[in-house]
């Protein structure tokens, strides 16, 4: 198992990162501010206006720690490796499986069957923790409808349908979304799932959450040498991890959604965090990129129990697991691929 390592996140502007040795130096405004061993680190992950030594991009790619590059709110822009690694006839094979619709076909089933077997768990557990604070019969209504979809799934052999299946239990799941919001109300208001830019507070959580949960999972799949461009749910596009937003879907409503909530509902954000652009985008203020990054890597050292593997790990090497799970499975060690379901 892989030991859970950790990412650095920069999100102050016009900080500067270079090398002492083995060691990362934090500056801003040529005043050192911090410092560590590369050795413990996985990944860095620099937010805007952050500049990187070239000795230490190259230290990194040597020591496999890997640096992207994010816009200052959370959109991604490029990334940093070494030599591609891993084993190429695990790769030639994923590129077969890629190829035959009806194995990305049982692929995306599994895939969106833990989704929404996820999202039920979201709906169900805030009808039982908060049955007093929210409409009961409509979220159990829109959990029974997930559920039903649900059942659909193995019924199909066809990824459009899927996909269609799967963008109807979105609709119905973010259909409620609102409903679980039960602090700042009148702060946090979600009408419907919107991106590029986000247009309110609550979206732009969201959508910097997934940006950063994608990361972490690129990652994981690189390091069990998958090739995290070609997916099987996810149609091919230049520039786009399709794997990782494959594995991704399992993690979005236990990771992402319940952390914004989480952070919404116990007062960690708020209005001020938050302003609109011209255009109308709602971006974050680096105080609460701050918070949301903090309670993340919080979140990620948390304890849970995986089913498949009956083992309990920290969060954080979920991903890996599951990047070692679809590794086996593309190898013909395991018979279908086995989504992430939370208990």
């Amino acid at each position: 198992m892989r030991k859970l390592l950790n990412t650095l996140y920069v999100s102050s502007q016009g900080t500067y990162l270079h090398i002492e040795g083995e060691t990362i130096v934090i500056e801003k405004n040529k005043e050192k501010i911090w410092q560590l061993p590369i050795h413990n680190l996985q990944s860095i992950v620099c937010f805007g206006n952050v500049l990187c030594s070239p000795y230490l991009l190259g230290l990194c790619a040597k020591k496999e720690v890997s640096v992207s590059f994010l816009t200052e709110h959370g959109r991604f822009l490029a990334s940093v490796k070494g030599p591609t690694k891993g084993n190429v006839l695990l790769r030639r094979q994923q590129y077969r499986i890629a190829d035959d619709k009806n194995q990305c076909c049982a692929i995306a089933s599994n895939i969106l069957s833990g989704k929404l077997a996820n999202c039920r768990i979201v709906l169900n557990r805030a009808i039982r923790d908060h049955n007093d604070q929210i409409d009961v019969e409509r979220i159990r209504r829109v959990s029974n409808s997930i559920n039903r979809i649900i059942e659909e799934i193995p019924k199909l052999n066809d990824l459009e349908t899927l996909r269609g299946l799967e963008g109807e239990a979105a609709s119905e799941y973010f259909s409620v979304f609102n409903d679980l919001i039960l602090n700042q109300k009148e702060d946090f208001i979600f009408n419907e799932r919107n991106r590029r830019p986000p247009l309110d507070a609550v979206n732009a959580l969201l959508s910097f959450i997934y940006t950063i949960l994608a990361h972490d999972i690129r990652s994981a799949i690189e390091t069990v040498g998958l090739d995290p461009a070609v997916g099987f749910l996810h149609r091919d596009r230049p520039g786009r991890p399709g794997l990782a937003l494959d594995i991704m879907e399992e993690f979005r409503p236990i990771i992402a959604d319940r952390l914004v909530l989480s952070l919404i509902n116990r007062r960690q954000v708020n209005a001020v965090g938050f302003k609109k652009a011209s255009n109308g985008a709602v971006m974050m203020t680096d105080e609460t990129r701050k918070t949301i990054l903090t309670e993340y890597q919080n979140r990620k050292q948390e304890v849970v129990m995986h089913q498949f593997v009956e083992e309990t790990v920290p969060i954080g090497l979920l991903f890996y697991i599951q990047a070692n799970l679809m590794a086996r499975f593309i190898r013909g060690d395991i018979d279908g691929y086995p989504p992430y379901f939370w208990r």
